[in-house]
């Protein structure tokens, strides 16, 4: 319990006035912006450490608030970049930060707890795959197969017969109102 003659810690708050160390209060300042979701808390399940990675792969850091060691900074959280380098436990990371009207390209070290495997590029390598095996397939028929994607076509004109189908008329059920 902080007593009330203590003074709280705030945004822009010189570290020395509360006798703590920077880093020490920028975890207080942002202490649920890592916070834990609900029933993810407690252990962290092994397959975390039994992910692979290699260079080239594409990933996402998201901190882990249990793991304090190799957290990266609050401005790459959420972020996308490339696996460069890989040591015992933790990956290094390409990532891009937006420093006024550019990108800067940024090397982050992060521990494994802290990355996992991108999803964005799914699709894409499921799209390219089925457009090899139609690719493949029209060479062996001899015919020509387009690979662009479209949008979604009108539907095909159709006539409606009233012979089988009466037209019927629909109307609201009248509000009624019973005690």
């Amino acid at each position: 319990m902080v007593s009330p003659s203590i003074p709280i810690p705030h945004r822009g708050a010189d570290p020395e006035q509360f006798g703590r160390s920077l880093e020490r209060q920028q975890r207080l300042i942002h202490r649920t912006a890592f916070s834990r979701s609900f029933k993810k808390r407690g252990m962290i399940p092994l397959s975390t450490y039994l992910k692979q990675y290699r260079v080239g792969d594409v990933v996402d850091v998201v901190a882990n608030g249990a793991v304090q060691k190799g957290m990266p900074f609050k401005v790459y959280h959420g972020k996308t970049g490339v696996v460069y380098n890989v040591t015992k436990s933790a990956v290094g990371v390409i990532l891009y930060k937006q420093v006024g009207n550019r990108y800067i390209e940024k090397r982050v070290n992060v521990r494994v707890e802290h990355v996992r495997h991108s999803q964005s590029r799914e699709s894409f390598l499921k799209r390219v795959k089925s457009n090899a095996a139609k690719r493949r397939e029209a060479k062996e028929n001899g015919t020509q197969v387009s690979l662009k994607r479209l949008p979604a076509q009108p539907r095909e004109a159709r006539t409606v017969s009233a012979k089988e189908n009466k037209p019927e008329s629909i109307a609201p059920v009248a509000y009624e109102t019973y005690i």
